[in-house]
């Protein structure tokens, strides 16, 4: 199914294949807000099933889930292409979390507005590491930034000239708030599910999490009230729009 919509205010026309339900007996509208409701809010599986149970559908957390590990990273692929060009200052930061009791690194990338790069669930934060994670945000981005701010760890620096010698490397205190407060929807994620179960199931959970969740978080602090739902609006047309939802009969 080809849809194609006009933003209010934007004045560019956005058209997309929306992914295929074939074999699902739900309609799209349900599976797209059940997915919805799990990537945006702290939610578990059991309580966007208790929240479908409210509005009169009938739904097994389990089928949740299977939505989610279907269609999650399908939604925030179709949402990443959708965004305004990147920004060629990037922010990279690691953060730490527990996936069955041991100590694993989440590394991840934003650019200068705070839109996710890339991520990457790894067990060290060594020069390897973060060799790899270079690697792959340059072949997911398709595109070499101009600046990037790090903390000061060192597996950083023999890392970068290693893999983007070219590129100009800031490192001081402070400088990389950024990609830290980035973290913050993160954490409300994994407290919502009671920590990770493998690197894997993270890695998945993630990915989708840091494609969907900023886009319903489009920031209040220079917007008024009208501003502010007039944008909300706009995102959720979109999100119909690549979920396939967009100019489907209501259903009851």
């Amino acid at each position: 199914m080809i849809l194609e919509l006009i933003v209010p205010g934007r004045g560019s026309l956005v058209s997309s294949a929306s992914p295929s339900y074939k074999g699902h007996r739900y309609p799209v509208e349900v599976i797209a807000h059940a997915v919805r409701l799990y990537f945006r809010f702290p939610l578990s599986f059991r309580e966007v099933e208790e929240l479908m149970l409210e509005r009169g559908v009938i739904v097994s957390y389990e089928t949740v889930r299977r939505w989610c590990l279907k269609f999650g990273q399908a939604y925030a692929d179709g949402l990443r292409r959708r965004r305004p060009r990147r920004g060629d200052k990037w922010h990279l930061d690691e953060v730490f979390i527990k996936i069955n009791g041991e100590l694993k690194y989440l590394w991840r990338a934003v650019d200068a507005d705070g839109a996710v790069l890339d991520i990457l669930v790894q067990s060290r934060r060594d020069t390897a590491a973060a060799r790899r994670f270079f690697r792959k945000l340059l072949k997911k981005t398709g595109s070499v930034p101009r600046v990037v701010v790090t903390d000061k760890l060192r597996s950083y620096s023999a890392a970068h000239r290693e893999v983007m010698p070219s590129v100009e490397r800031r490192s001081h205190k402070g400088l990389n708030n950024r990609a830290e407060n980035s973290h913050q929807p993160t954490r409300q994620r994994e407290r919502a599910m009671k920590g990770f179960r493998s690197v894997g199931g993270a890695q998945r959970i993630l990915a989708a999490f840091t494609g969907i969740s900023p886009h319903f978080r489009p920031g209040r602090y220079h917007r008024t009230a009208p501003d502010h739902r007039l944008e909300m609006t706009v995102r959720f047309t979109v999100w119909d729009q690549i979920t396939g939802a967009a100019g489907l009969p209501a259903t009851a």
